[in-house]
């Protein structure tokens, strides 16, 4: 297939990191942006493409073949719908949509006009990833019995000088814990039941500012979440994995810890423990490192995109895939505005596989 010709809609943050990949790419072409913000006719300006005000007129006006959308979450659906009616597969960041309703329309409109979606849940383009997948599926950790997982970083004052991001809808469990709970769904298993609690004691906030939930998934195993956008620590996935260089400090910490009966694995360092012979805890546990060679998560996640979009390749996370973790997160801020205990399956709020064909 020669270049597909793709436009992003939403240049903030994580639109500048598309549209560098996109750049780097020999695989498709940027034809146009669309972004309200006076930074993004710079943006434009500098990488010689049609800016627009309205994303709408972008997708009647340019010969798009694909979109990837990068508006704030409330917005995702809306968006995410006017791409499918016009035919146009897309990339929507996570999370999918800010309720699981929104989330199972959208996957719904996706499989009547049959126009892929893909979800940035990027970690899954993780070679890392990609082999601890391996490895738990292969038994080297026997049966997955606890996960223990440090989402912990300080976010600057000045991040928060964008509103959403201090109102409902845009706090870290919904930017940041969403990606845990997608990596638990992805190497672990579905989840079943939630407990959780939550506090914005330190930035007064309307969201949260930290949190903690233990999931329990349906095979049993037990995973517990720390999170907190407020702590300095190195011990956050976007720092420990390196994943960007340019917006994150890199430090080479473990922070996910799987521990199984017969092995544990932590990640992102990629690091695998057992015992030689009989186990026990007066027996010395060895480790090793599973190889890896280094590759561009993002540069992955949009190849794997270009794929889609020509149809050599089903969405790794699709709209039904991505609703499922959304319903999870949810769980999670129910569970903490509560103090109850949420059951999956019982709860008709929170039933995501409902929809899935």
């Amino acid at each position: 297939m020669s270049e597909i010709n793709i436009a992003v809609i939403g240049v903030g943050v994580i639109g500048k990191r598309h549209l560098q990949e996109i750049a780097n790419s020999d695989q498709c072409r940027l034809v146009a942006i669309a972004d309200s913000s006076p930074e993004a006719e710079h943006q434009a300006g500098t990488l010689g493409v049609a800016l627009y005000k309205d994303y709408r007129k972008l997708l009647d006006t340019e010969g798009v073949d694909a979109v990837i959308v990068c508006t704030p979450n409330s917005t995702h659906v809306e968006v995410g719908v006017a791409c499918m009616d016009r035919g146009i597969p897309v990339l929507i960041e996570k999370p999918i949509a800010d309720d699981l309703a929104s989330a199972l329309a959208l996957a719904e409109a996706s499989r009547i006009a049959r126009v892929p979606v893909l979800v940035g849940h990027h970690r899954r383009h993780n070679p890392m990833v990609r082999a601890a997948k391996k490895a738990i599926g292969e038994g080297r950790i026997g049966k997955l019995v606890v996960a223990n997982i440090m989402c912990l970083a300080y976010k600057p004052d000045a991040y928060f000088a964008v509103p959403w991001r201090r109102r409902i809808g845009g706090g870290p469990i919904l930017i940041n814990m969403i990606h845990e709970i997608d990596l638990i769904r992805h190497l672990c298993g579905d989840v079943s039941s939630v407990q959780a609690v939550s506090s914005s004691r330190i930035r007064a906030h309307e969201v949260e500012d930290s949190a903690a939930c233990t999931l329990e998934l349906d095979n049993g195993t037990i995973a517990n979440i720390s999170l907190s956008d407020t702590v300095a620590t190195p011990w956050s996935w976007d720092t420990a994995a390196g994943e960007d260089l340019q917006l994150f400090d890199y430090r080479q910490v473990p922070t996910h810890f799987l521990a199984g009966t017969n092995g544990a694995l932590s990640l992102p360092d990629g690091t695998l423990w057992s015992y030689d012979g009989e186990k026990g805890r007066h027996r010395p546990i060895h480790d090793e490192r599973i190889p890896m060679e280094e590759e561009n998560v993002y540069a992955n996640q949009l190849r794997h995109f270009v794929d889609v979009v020509s149809g050599a390749a089903e969405p790794l996370i699709d709209a039904h895939d991505a609703a499922r973790t959304l319903a999870a997160t949810l769980a999670v801020v129910e569970a903490a505005r509560t103090g109850l205990k949420i059951d999956m399956s019982a709860d008709s709020r929170f039933r995501a596989g409902d929809a899935i064909a």
